[in-house]
């Protein structure tokens, strides 16, 4: 079931990017100077649609980073809860075989 899900998702996904990615194989000029727009030497020729999905992929993987790096007091935390309930659960199975 989870596997027609996943299929389903990735048809519903990826049907319109490729669809997007057709329609916008057309190439663009990419600045790098900001203060040049006219120079064409420091100018890329990029498909437009490789601008999008880049730009896409980053904005993903820097809203990852900040959530990761936003939740580590709570990681932590989670880690010292292990940590402190191994460390009882030692204690009391040791005091029970010193009771035996």
């Amino acid at each position: 079931m989870k596997s027609v899900l996943r299929v389903l998702l990735f048809a519903i996904i990826g049907i319109p990017m490729l669809a997007f990615a057709i329609a916008n194989r057309h190439f663009v000029p990419v600045g790098i100077d900001p203060f040049a727009v006219d120079n064409t030497d420091t100018a890329l020729s990029v498909p437009l649609f490789l601008i999008v999905f880049a730009t896409l992929i980053l904005g993903v993987l820097l809203g990852g980073m900040a959530t990761w790096f936003g939740q580590g007091k709570h990681r932590r935390a989670a880690r010292l809860a292990k940590a402190d309930a191994a460390q009882l659960r030692a204690a009391k199975l040791e005091s029970s075989d010193n009771k035996s």
